[in-house]
């Protein structure tokens, strides 16, 4: 599996937005479905957004859905997320990597995903 990287995290207030960008060094991530993760300290890896490679399907974890949307960047080789009204307990470090969408907002890391070092949101009331 290609390394990836995420950027675009940062500080924001509540009812704030931001946009994430996840790229790698190769040009199509092997054409894995490619989601986004994040972990709030203290608590568990959690699946939010898993998209196709094609960028034609999206599936979200229902804490986010409505908030957040996944997209394909093909110019940019990239898979961003747009983050829209951010709430306290959206803060967390995020990270992208390769996902399987198991219905249900169930989302998980494909086997062998590694993870890169993350960027991290804060969201501030």
């Amino acid at each position: 599996q290609e390394q990836v990287r995420e950027s675009g995290g940062g500080l924001v207030q509540t009812g704030g937005s931001l946009r994430l960008s996840c790229t790698g060094p190769g040009t199509n991530f092997g054409e894995s479905a490619l989601g986004w993760f994040r972990q709030a300290p203290g608590k568990e890896r959690e699946g939010i957004a898993c998209i196709t490679w094609s960028g034609n399907t999206a599936w979200y974890a229902d804490s986010v859905k409505g908030r957040f949307t996944a997209s394909r960047v093909e110019a940019a080789n990239a898979v961003d997320l747009q983050m829209n009204s951010l709430k306290l307990n959206d803060t967390a470090t995020y990270y992208c990597a390769p996902c399987i969408a198991l219905g249900g907002g169930i989302i998980l890391p494909s086997s062998g995903a590694k993870w890169g070092q993350g960027t991290q949101v804060t969201v501030s009331s």
